[in-house]
């Protein structure tokens, strides 16, 4: 299997001085995903975990939604014209009675560490709709304190990052701040399949009562993952998109954004945040919540 970390030669320039050095950097590698051995999508992604980022990518692609969805995932042997196992293939075997999407090409997607789900023919192919409708009941409470402090938390647990400065992460939270499961890729998307993918095997979806904060931006994909795995609260120390939001309002999920010191901006669904009584519900995206 490949490794998450390789090693390259460098030349440093540091105030005018010259020196060669090796550097630790983030592997990248392709992964093919195959669904009853046929081939369905190519991601760009960090080694490891890649069982849980396949079954998560079916989650997120509304394939599959339970654990009982899913009758084996392997890596494909003989990957290579040459017969040699390269790691990069997985095969995901669907249990009896669980339908076959139709693949064509209109569905297959190629996904790069940047852009996500690029290859869609358009908007509502990816409008999928989830197993797993964001119900918490009673709904989260989160208080504005609990969030700020998350983001410290997920830095603290990036053990890859602090070698290479060159991957993303994701991690859910419960309701009271605890870190549930934490994952690095070089790709944001491929960070939350992985955590939904292991949600999804150890049977624990959906994931009604969790948080999702990402370490980036909030695209429309990384909303629509979250609503497909049930997750109530997306948060991101970055920016939204503006399909983020509208997904979010229309799906009932609570989007923030921003999520930097203490402050954030609530995009949709600030009924979980526990704000002030003095503090207006009502508050305009690009409003800062304190």
């Amino acid at each position: 299997m490949g490794r998450v970390t390789e090693r390259r030669r460098t030349i440093r320039i540091r105030d005018g001085a010259v020196s060669t050095r090796p550097d630790t950097l983030v592997a990248e590698e392709p992964l093919e995903i195959r669904l009853n051995g046929k081939p369905l999508a190519i991601t760009m992604r960090t080694p490891g975990d890649d069982f849980a980022l396949a079954a998560g990518f079916l989650v997120s692609e509304g394939v599959i939604g339970d654990q009982a969805d899913v009758r084996s995932i392997v890596y494909c042997a003989g990957a290579t014209a040459e017969g040699v196992n390269t790691y990069n293939v997985v095969d995901v075997g669907l249990a009896p009675g669980v339908e076959v999407p139709d693949i064509t090409l209109e569905r297959n997607v190629y996904t790069t560490s940047s852009c996500g789900l690029c290859g869609k023919a358009s908007l509502d192919a990816v409008r999928t709709t989830t197993r797993h409708p964001v119900a918490d009941t009673p709904p989260l409470r989160i208080e504005p304190a609990l969030l700020a402090a998350l983001p410290d938390r997920l830095r603290a647990s990036q053990r890859v990052f602090d070698r290479t400065g060159g991957l993303h992460a994701a991690a859910l939270f419960s309701e009271t701040g605890e870190l549930m499961d934490i994952r690095e890729d070089v790709g944001r998307h491929n960070a939350v399949d992985k955590l939904v993918g292991r949600a999804l095997t150890d049977g624990r979806l959906p994931l009604s009562r969790s948080v999702l904060l990402v370490s980036g931006r909030a695209s429309f994909e990384l909303a629509q993952k979250a609503v497909m795995a049930g997750i109530p609260v997306l948060a991101a120390v970055s920016a939204p998109s503006s399909l983020a939001v509208d997904l979010a309002a229309e799906t009932g999920l609570t989007l923030v954004g921003f999520l930097r010191g203490h402050s954030m901006n609530v995009y949709a669904g600030e009924h979980r945040i526990a704000l002030d009584s003095g503090q207006p519900t009502g508050t305009a995206s690009g409003d800062a919540v304190s």
